[in-house]
C-alpha cells in the first residue's frame, strides 16, 4: 500500500469515528399533536409526514430519536423544542 492510499484509508477511518448524537423527544400528556408535528417541522426540519408519525411513536412508545447528527448542530434545535415545552434530549 503506497502512502497515499495509507493516508486516505487513515482519514477514512477518522471520519467513521465522528459521534453521531441522536435528539430524543419523550412523551407527555400536556402537549396536542399539532404542536408536536409545528415544532418538529421548525426545529428538526421534519417533513409533515416525518413529524406526524414521529408524533405518533412518541404516543405510544413514550419516546422516539427524531434527528441524528452532530452534537454542534442538534443543541440549537433541542433547545427550540425545549422551549416550545416539549420534553427531549440530547444522548
Amino acid at each position: 500500500m503506497g502512502s497515499k492510499e495509507k493516508a486516505l484509508e487513515e482519514l477514512l477511518l477518522e471520519e467513521e469515528v465522528v459521534t453521531q448524537n441522536e435528539i430524543v423527544l419523550y412523551n407527555d400528556e400536556v402537549n396536542t399533536f399539532d404542536h408536536v408535528i409545528e415544532t418538529l417541522i421548525y426545529a428538526c426540519d421534519h417533513t409533515a409526514e416525518q413529524a406526524e408519525q414521529c408524533s405518533i411513536i412518541v404516543h405510544y412508545k413514550g419516546k422516539c430519536t427524531v434527528k441524528t447528527g452532530l452534537y454542534d448542530d442538534l443543541k440549537p434545535r433541542c433547545t427550540m423544542l425545549l422551549d416550545a415545552g416539549l420534553s427531549a434530549e440530547i444522548i
